[in-house]
């Protein structure tokens, strides 16, 4: 039996997320406040109180996904994981998880990327929409016939449900193709921008310089990353994979399937919400989900 420990991206955010950890927990208690100093504003208040629009925001919402997952990981009484993987976001909690990264370095890298992808998405209106019912192969070569704007591929989440990223032109004119084509449904999403698409490219080069001045340690365990969909334990290749990401489609269903590959049988998701255990449960259907 091996265990692999996944980790939810933007979007698992819900108001009060973490209240019951702070209050039950005293190292992750500790965490927490270590957190609000390092990001020089109370995160915890917002995640504990704040409205969902103030949550929402990225700046808000990706520390906020990240240091709920990650204290989880970090105070659970039997977390000893044979492999680890994380949606997006996600991975920096998954690097965490396998002592790549130190808490505090996760935290900073994270805050920058947000703030950097803050940055790209108010430079070219831009946006996604989920795709649903459709094969991946035909989702991509309806991208392929879009004359207007940008759209690719952003996150393959599991079979019969993908994510498409661009500008709102591309996204529009992608959206009507698709439903012309069968999809059953697709549908455009609130959120801030074009993420896991060329148009964040800005961001890509400002999470690169933050990445490259971080120390990464060996891994006590593999990381399945979005980019190359497969066990990684080199730094140097994790680094460069974790860069990659920012304007690359994330593999989801194809690292959940190299992990069933490679033994794993149980996967526990970390962090708030049950999105990932819903999406593994579509790509392997005898796979053991659970949450810790």
């Amino acid at each position: 039996m091996s265990k692999a420990y996944v980790f939810p991206g933007q979007g698992a955010q819900f108001v009060g997320m973490g209240k019951d950890l702070y209050e039950s927990n005293e190292m992750a208690k500790s965490l927490f406040e270590k957190a609000n100093e390092i990001l020089g504003f109370r995160i915890t208040d917002i995640m504990f109180s704040g409205t969902d629009e103030d949550l929402r925001a990225t700046k808000v919402t990706q520390p906020a996904v990240f240091l709920h997952s990650v204290i989880k990981a970090l105070t659970a009484t039997d977390f000893e994981p044979d492999m680890v993987a994380g949606h997006s976001l996600g991975e920096f909690s998954a690097l965490v998880a396998n002592k790549t990264l130190s808490f505090e370095d996760g935290l900073r890298l994270v805050y920058a990327r947000a703030m950097a992808m803050q940055k790209a998405c108010e430079i070219e209106p831009s946006t996604m929409a989920a795709v649903l019912g459709l094969e991946d192969s035909k989702v991509e070569e309806v991208l392929s016939q879009v004359t207007a704007g940008v759209v690719v591929a952003a996150n393959y989440n599991c079979p019969g449900q993908l994510v498409i990223s661009g500008s709102i032109e591309g996204i529009n004119q992608a959206c009507e193709l698709l439903k012309a084509a069968g999809a059953k449904r697709a549908l455009v999403l609130q959120v801030g921008g074009a993420f896991h698409s060329p148009l964040m490219e800005p961001a890509r080069v400002e999470l690169e310089a933050a990445i490259n001045a971080t120390h990464f340690s060996e891994p006590i365990c593999p990381v399945y990353q979005n980019y190359v969909a497969k066990a990684v334990s080199n730094v140097t290749e994790i680094k460069q994979n974790l860069i990659s990401q920012l304007t690359a489609p994330v593999k989801w269903t194809q690292s959940v399937q190299a992990m069933v590959t490679d033994g794993a049988t149980d996967f526990i998701e970390c962090g708030p919400g049950a999105v990932l255990q819903g999406l593994v449960k579509k790509i392997h259907k005898e796979a053991n989900v659970a949450a810790v």
